[in-house]
């Protein structure tokens, strides 16, 4: 097991929360996995409250602090939404 932060970017490049915790996960393929259903349920909190800015992207980074992956927020959007 290793342990995974999933920050939050906006469409600047600023990281808007830093995951101060993180979740132990068995690789990255599981903290893909994380982003993208966190991914959905930030979307549809911001859909039903009326949001009109979400964050970009979840940046994905191992214990040493290095980005993994960037987990767009738009993948989990039906591809006609998409940009």
């Amino acid at each position: 097991m290793a342990r995974f932060y999933l920050h939050l970017k906006s469409s600047d490049g600023l990281i808007l929360f830093y995951d101060p915790e993180g979740v132990e996960l068995p690789s990255i393929d599981a903290a893909r996995r994380e982003a993208l259903q966190s991914a959905r349920e930030l979307l549809s909190h911001a859909i039903k409250t009326g949001k009109t800015k979400v964050p970009e992207a979840f940046v994905i980074t191992g214990e040493d602090g290095r980005t993994l992956e960037v987990v767009l927020l738009a993948s989990v959007l039906p591809e006609p939404l998409r940009k």
